[in-house]
């Protein structure tokens, strides 16, 4: 985790982590810390390995967030969610892991993921966590990936 601007990846040429082990999530000030905002990260291409048969899985991730007097620094959270394409994990290991890794991160005053996977042996298999309820007058809006009907 970096704090210091002059040591974050934006801006720096960044080869993509070999697993998420290795990625690095920068954090950066919020400038609007105090103030009740959503900030949500789409990823419509998540890729990540069974670690059973060792065949790629699929899936969209959206990440939610209320900050507190950190945002994710996006560049670094590009190359972390990249760095799955050859871990291998189950669709639940992968979802709540980045939430976990998100939260301790940020310390958000909220924060959910929703992981819509793609089919496995013919089951869609979707995934969500969150960190309790959302604030009262948040606005939360829905997270946009309908159920599973072929995505």
């Amino acid at each position: 985790m970096s704090l210091d601007a002059a040591t974050l990846q934006l801006g720096q040429q960044t080869g993509l982590p070999a697993s998420p082990e290795e990625a690095r999530l920068d954090r950066v000030p919020n400038p609007h810390a105090g103030t009740p905002y959503l900030a949500r990260f789409t990823c419509p291409e998540f890729t990540s390995i069974c670690p059973v048969t060792g065949q790629p899985d699929f899936g969209i991730l959206v990440i939610d967030y209320l900050p507190g007097h950190w945002l994710v620094e996006s560049k670094s959270l590009k190359l972390y969610l990249g760095a799955f394409r050859n871990h291998g994990a189950f669709h639940e290991d992968c979802t709540v892991g980045i939430g976990k890794t998100l939260v301790e991160l940020l310390e958000p005053e909220w924060f959910r993921i929703g992981g819509y996977w793609y089919p496995r042996g013919g089951i869609p298999i979707d995934v969500f966590w969150q960190t309790g309820e959302p604030p009262k007058g948040l606005w939360l809006p829905d997270q946009g990936v309908a159920p599973y009907r072929g995505r």
